[in-house]
């Protein structure tokens, strides 16, 4: 075999090997993607029946919005409406960007900046709505006992069961959003962990 054989046959081994390489860089990548996006899978189906139920609510109320007689329970009326109609479209849309994150055509620097920021925006939406919640509560509750029961939260007399029911729902509250952050938590970190075998 001559020099001039082998150079081509080097040459040719060579480009195969760069094409092999290329091929498993890609293929490396379509999985990472996959394996990313599958992170966020079961809180997009968690905050999918939850942003049903959320529209189930607002229907409900919008339908009997006329029962609210008082200004302050029309204003809790709205506040709520506000709260279960916006947030579920927030938080879906903040899950779906963050799902859909692109990172096959991205350098590792621009993903995890991406990534980061889109899991700052996330994580803070689900903390103010952990706070939010306990006005909601409050608002809900008013609106709910207008709705169904045609009372005025606000002037009913409470006895200790009304106020330990109240008491309970509040610690639900608390107890809930909490399992929900960490959750929250958990998911996005778990997502970063993929992205930075990457590395």
């Amino acid at each position: 075999m001559e020099i001039e054989e082998m150079k081509a046959l080097w040459s040719e081994l060579s480009n195969q090997l760069e094409h092999q390489k290329k091929l498993t860089n890609e293929i490396i990548m379509k999985m990472t993607q996959e394996r990313y996006s599958n992170r966020f899978k079961t809180l997009s189906t968690y905050e999918t029946f939850g942003a049903i139920f959320c529209f189930a609510v607002f229907s409900l109320i919008l339908f009997n919005i006329t029962k609210l007689d008082t200004w302050y329970l029309m204003l809790c009326g709205i506040i709520t409406l506000l709260f279960i109609g916006v947030l579920p479209i927030i938080t879906l849309r903040l899950l779906r960007h963050i799902r859909q994150f692109n990172i096959l055509n991205k350098n590792y620097k621009e993903v995890l900046i991406g990534f980061r920021r889109a899991k700052k925006n996330l994580l803070l939406l689900q903390r103010s709505a952990a706070y939010i919640s306990f006005i909601i509560l409050f608002t809900s509750s008013a609106v709910f006992a207008k709705i169904f029961g045609n009372k005025d939260f606000f002037l009913i007399d409470r006895g200790i069961k009304e106020y330990a029911v109240f008491a309970f729902a509040i610690v639900f509250v608390f107890f809930f959003s909490r399992w929900g952050y960490r959750a929250y938590g958990k998911v996005t970190q778990s997502a970063e962990d993929v992205l930075k075998e990457l590395e």
